[in-house]
């Protein structure tokens, strides 16, 4: 917000570098959960279109304006039926971690494309800077994902992790899950969790891509 108010030039060009990078994380890791949802029985999204490459079935439009203008978002949620899975809260859990697997998978293939190409020196820099930024939002959002609040996917863990004792607790997580994490994240909250996990999760993938670059 404040580049759009301060130099809006600034804003334009950085929601340009932007945009495919979102593009890329909403796209794969919605499409990981209806690809497993899918093939564990579950035919909801392939059956509403959601089996598709094409980011414009994915995209929430109110969600993407608020990632781009406050750093917080959302997708559309991917529909699954777990009625149909065979064993029910653990195919959920296969479901749910699907997606930010998708997105550290999409981070590493951005970041050893980018340390490929650079030494050529024949890539013009806003392509790398877009790389740099699929590696960058694509990491920030599947460590984001796995922090254990409903409606993240770190929240359908909880069922197949806790005893099911845990059942009042999960039921109240679900109830207010939303309104504690709109808190961790209007407060800050979330950052200081994220960041630490995501600077120790880049080297880790950055070390990787260079012993194989």
């Amino acid at each position: 917000m404040t580049d759009l108010f301060g130099d809006p030039a600034l804003f334009l060009q950085r929601l340009l570098l932007q945009l495919p990078a979102l593009l890329v994380a909403v796209t794969v890791h919605e499409l990981a959960h209806a690809l497993v949802a899918d093939r564990l029985g579950d035919p909801t999204a392939r059956r509403l279109g959601r089996l598709t490459l094409n980011p414009l079935p994915h995209i929430d439009p109110m969600g993407a304006i608020c990632l781009v203008l406050a750093g917080f978002g959302w997708a559309k949620p991917v529909p699954v039926d777990a009625r149909n899975f065979r064993h029910p809260v653990r195919d959920m859990f296969w479901v749910a971690v699907a997606g930010p697997i998708a997105n550290f998978l999409a981070a590493f293939g951005a970041i050893v494309v980018y340390l490929w190409l650079r030494p050529a020196g024949i890539v013009p820099a806003p392509v790398m800077v877009a790389l740099g930024a699929v590696f960058t939002l694509n990491l920030a959002l599947g460590i984001f994902n796995l922090i254990p609040l409903p409606p993240l996917d770190g929240g359908h863990f909880l069922p197949y992790l806790l005893p099911a004792s845990a059942a009042g607790f999960l039921r109240m997580l679900e109830r207010y899950g939303m309104l504690i994490l709109l808190v961790l994240v209007f407060t800050g909250a979330t950052g200081r969790i994220v960041r630490p996990v995501m600077d120790w999760s880049a080297k880790i993938l950055i070390a990787i891509a260079r012993s194989i670059v």
